[in-house]
């Protein structure tokens, strides 16, 4: 690993950060991991999120200080974000909507501003014309743009941005209990209702870009097998009401689990991982299934066939007949299953480190408060 120097420009002091987070569990976890790295290497970590932010990432058990300020626009929140990040040598915002919010609280002062871009925004219409401005008065206001994936990196250039680069972002190792993986499985398996049967695990909030629509277009085909294997989705959202319906009218095999604590070992305990969303940037249920040696059916969409490779079975997006036909066939080919887990495992060491996040990240601020005053 190149040593990236933590001190100031002057090196007279500690490079003090403020990390300013958004609403995606994604960038909680990942601001959580960058915050334990960047204290372990002596650098200032200030995080500006919700409260209930720090009492389920817990910034403050990893050396970081903690200043509460709402997910929100309004006057208040934007001064509290101000006054949080006076005295930064350097800002890091995580998603679009924390970017904005810090784009308004330094107000134009002359500090080194970091974006990291998640996921993409996606909207229609009136919302999808803010959307388009947001990106823009963001990207052109960032030092840096970190996009997730290739594509991100791409939309960040078409929206200004003067320097934007490809920014993986490491997904934490699991931090499993020390119980026998077989029992952990057949335990999960047997809560969600899947013992003797296949179980098949989607993961993400219940809305229209998610594809949960095609996912049940799917199941009509695979509920004819014997037996009929199980779709498990987790998640909350605006679709709940609707998805239940459609599953109680025609007699799906799909349960709805609402949010839980436990999607590491319900992915892990899965035959198949399915993702059928219209847009994905770096998925989080992708990542784990390969890690976990669970086969992956997915939408080849944004940033997935980047981060997969060829160690998942990749189908139009919104065609449900071929994503049921690769359900279906990867159920009845063990031989595959295998291939596909063993091509995961290989991908999944092509993945950055948290450690090699870190230190990228790190390069960057390193880079950014040694170049003397910004333009």
């Amino acid at each position: 690993m190149s040593h990236v120097s933590s001190h100031s420009p002057h090196g007279q002091s500690p490079l003090r950060t403020v990390q300013v987070l958004g609403g995606s569990a994604v960038s909680g976890t990942h601001v959580r991991s960058l915050a334990e790295g960047l204290v372990a290497r002596g650098v200032r970590v200030t995080v500006c999120a919700p409260g209930e932010a720090d009492r389920t990432y817990d910034f403050t058990g990893v050396g970081a200080v903690h200043v509460p300020v709402p997910r929100s626009s309004d006057p208040a929140a934007v001064t509290a974000l101000r006054m949080a990040c006076l005295g930064a040598d350097l800002v890091h915002a995580h998603g679009l909507h924390a970017a904005f919010r810090a784009t308004l609280a330094l107000g134009g002062r002359r500090v080194p501003f970091v974006v990291t871009w998640h996921t993409r925004s996606q909207a229609e219409g009136a919302r999808g014309h803010l959307l388009r401005l947001l990106e823009r008065r963001v990207a052109r206001s960032a030092s840096v743009v970190l996009g997730t994936s290739s594509e991100l990196v791409d939309r960040a250039r078409s929206r200004g941005a003067r320097d934007a680069r490809l920014g993986a972002v490491a997904l934490p190792a699991p931090r499993r209990p020390d119980d026998d993986p077989e029992l952990l499985r057949s335990k999960a398996r047997a809560e969600v209702g899947a013992t003797g049967r296949p179980l098949l695990m989607a993961v993400g909030t219940l809305e229209r870009h998610r594809g949960y629509e095609t996912l049940l277009d799917a199941a009509r085909v695979w509920r004819g097998l014997d037996p009929p294997p199980l779709v498990v989705i987790a998640g909350e959202g605006p679709l709940r009401a609707v998805l239940q319906r459609r599953i109680e009218d025609e007699g799906l095999p799909v349960r709805l689990v609402g949010r839980r604590d436990d999607i590491t070992d319900l992915i892990a305990a899965a035959d198949v991982a399915l993702l059928p969303s219209s847009r994905e940037s770096r998925s989080v249920l992708a990542q784990e299934a390969l890690h976990a040696r669970v086969p992956l059916v997915a939408a080849a969409v944004g940033g997935v066939p980047e981060l997969v490779g060829n160690a998942a079975e990749l189908v139009p997006p919104g065609d449900a007949e071929a994503f049921a036909d690769a359900v279906v066939g990867l159920l009845a080919d063990p031989g595959r299953r295998e291939v596909l887990q063993d091509n995961g495992v290989r991908q999944a060491a092509t993945w950055p480190t948290e450690d090699e996040t870190v230190a990228q990240v790190l390069s960057v601020y390193d880079e950014l408060t040694r170049s003397g005053p910004l333009p």
